[in-house]
């Protein structure tokens, strides 16, 4: 064990000088599995070495990782950032209000700040709790002036990040051909950078219609993927799959989010076509967009990766992502055989099918398997250490994917590293204090709620539950007299 006196200090994280994270459990989540009091090497922005007893260059800090996972960076696809600097708001919310609230009601509160400090307050969180890349599917962006702003809270959180570009009050097919939008993407993404990466994202609604047809063109002559919510009961249907695929526009750069309520022949296409569906299993379970599609894409073979949604409902708990998805899918299967008077004898999804889908199942869904999702030679320095030894959940470990899955929480976060940059070490984030984060999210929820006016902001809070009504029990019980 390493001496408390030899532990390397926060600052000396900032010199620049490989890292290495010794006699680890460490998940590579490549061809070489899980490997046993081994050891994981830094250098610069990439991954140096994985294995036992590595040999390091002169100089090199070591942590200490016994007792402790080393395992890929988590990468969220799916979640409206701007969204966290109302966490928890919308807790009772179905989806419908969800979608009269920002849709039909109060979008037009939001200012660019708002976006910032949402952006902020979220950007830091995912860093702090090891999920290295998030796409933030940022439908809030009514002008470019609100897309500056999303990115200036990425430009200072040292996370890597994804601007999915959408304005739920405008036109897609509108605004991603018009001259600001195209001006937007020169100014800001004129040279490859894979720590700061732009989608599109827009919906397809089930319609006779499809203008939605020239924002795919767009992404088209931008070289852009595109993000859309598919799947989502009553608002984008098998209809909208069809529209997409008869105008060529289903492809491998398509990820298709939900996707909980399509039919065969939507999973068929989606296949066909090489496009990844991103699952928000606690979003689906709790809103409604249909049963979390992991139970049905898998019968396809469509690659899946998880997030979050948004902080309005849930958390940004990547843990609970996983533990969800893995219980939503054994859930379904103890279904479907019950109902047919049989029982699971074997569990088809396991603990290290929903690990791949939080670190190499969301590089899939971004294009970069290149560079992330898997601690392989060569790949970027996105690396999570989870350790706790005061936690009685971190000991003993036994079957390393289960524990992170089932017994591993965001309280176990003990070393972030970012592109090779170690943004937080034993527990405690480098430089990235909370209060000044935490102030100008304050000042954003005190301007809409005060815009909102405390009647209005009660009631969004608290919408009125109908009394149900009871049912009649033919069987009483009467003590005798």
């Amino acid at each position: 064990m390493t001496d408390a006196a030899a532990r390397p200090r926060p600052e000396e994280f900032a010199s620049g000088r490989p890292v290495v994270f010794r006699n680890a459990t460490v998940i590579t989540v490549d061809s070489q599995g899980v490997l046993e009091n081994a050891d994981v090497l830094i250098e610069g922005e990439t991954i140096a070495g994985v294995g036992p007893r590595l040999e390091v260059p002169e100089g090199t800090l070591e942590i200490d990782a016994t007792g402790g996972i080393v395992m890929p960076g988590m990468i969220d696809t799916h979640r409206h950032m701007w969204q966290t600097a109302l966490r928890g708001y919308g807790g009772d919310w179905a989806l419908s209000q969800y979608f009269v609230f920002y849709y039909l009601t109060w979008g037009e509160v939001f200012r660019p700040e708002d976006i910032y400090a949402g952006n902020l307050l979220s950007a830091l969180e995912s860093i702090d709790q090891g999920v290295t890349t998030t796409l933030d599917w940022s439908h809030a962006l009514r002008t470019p002036e609100y897309g500056e702003a999303a990115l200036q809270a990425f430009r200072e959180i040292p996370g890597r990040f994804v601007l999915a570009y959408g304005n739920y009050l405008g036109a897609p097919w509108e605004w991603a051909n018009s001259p600001e939008f195209r001006k937007f993407v020169s100014d800001n993404f004129n040279a490859p950078d894979d720590m700061l990466g732009l989608q599109l994202a827009f919906d397809v609604p089930a319609s006779e219609d499809f203008p939605e047809q020239a924002a795919f063109q767009a992404a088209r002559d931008l070289d852009l993927r595109v993000t859309t919510h598919a799947g989502v009961w009553g608002a984008t249907t098998d209809q909208s799959i069809s529209h997409m695929y008869d105008g060529g526009w289903m492809t491998d750069k398509v990820t298709y989010v939900h996707a909980a309520s399509l039919g065969p022949e939507s999973y068929q296409k989606i296949a066909a076509t090489g496009g990844t569906v991103s699952v928000a299993t606690e979003s689906e379970q709790s809103a409604g967009q249909g049963y979390p599609s992991t139970w049905a894409v898998r019968k396809y073979g469509i690659p899946t990766s998880l997030s979050m949604d948004t902080s309005v409902w849930w958390s940004a708990d990547f843990f609970s992502a996983m533990r969800a998805t893995l219980s939503a899918f054994r859930s379904r299967d103890h279904l479907e055989m019950q109902s047919k008077g049989e029982t699971v004898n074997v569990n088809r999804l396991r603990a290290e099918d929903v690990v791949w889908q939080a670190t190499m199942g969301g590089a899939t869904t971004l294009g970069m398997t290149d560079k992330l999702g898997s601690l392989t030679v060569g790949k970027k320095a996105d690396v999570v250490l989870i350790k706790n030894d005061e936690s009685p959940a971190m000991t003993p470990i036994l079957n390393p994917y289960a524990h992170v899955v089932f017994q591993a929480g965001t309280a176990d976060v003990h070393t972030v590293v970012v592109n090779g940059r170690v943004v937080k070490y034993d527990g405690k984030r480098i430089d990235l204090p909370l209060a000044p984060v935490r102030d100008k999210v304050a000042a954003s929820v005190e301007y809409v709620r005060s815009s909102l006016g405390e009647q209005a902001w009660d009631e969004w809070m608290h919408p009125q539950i109908p009394e149900d009504e009871p049912i009649a029990n033919p069987y009483q019980y009467k003590e005798d007299d």
